[in-house]
């Protein structure tokens, strides 16, 4: 089995920082991609940041400029960086990773944190 343990969200005013971790754990034998969501109280599950194994990148149009995902591949731990936070920030961040177990195992398999709140205050 496999663990994915978002930590570092909590509450900040608007124009304020916070940076999330995500730790996996378990039967990993590689990490190919990783990437963070988002949910809004109401709303769906949105896609907020992703990072491949060799550290390419791409943005939702939303954060760009502000967040910056990174990954430490050596301690399979994931971040996101996030600058000058916005009420419209607020959510359950999600990070995900597609997990290879074994080195025979054909395919990568998602897995998903439980999610850290992040409240903006105005």
């Amino acid at each position: 089995q496999v663990q994915l343990v978002e930590s570092g969200g909590g509450l900040v005013q608007a124009g304020g920082s916070l940076r999330l971790s995500c730790a996996a754990s378990g039967r990993i034998f590689s990490i190919n991609g990783m990437g963070w969501y988002r949910q809004a109280p109401g709303k769906q599950r949105d896609f907020v940041a992703h990072i491949t194994s060799g550290h390419s990148t791409n943005y939702a149009d939303s954060v760009k400029g502000r967040f910056t995902i990174s990954r430490d591949n050596a301690k399979n731990t994931l971040y996101l960086q996030m600058n000058s936070l916005k009420p419209e920030d607020t959510a359950v961040y999600y990070c995900q990773g597609d997990v290879r177990s074994g080195p025979r195992d054909p395919n990568d398999y998602r897995y998903w944190g439980q999610g850290t709140q992040v409240t903006v205050s105005s």
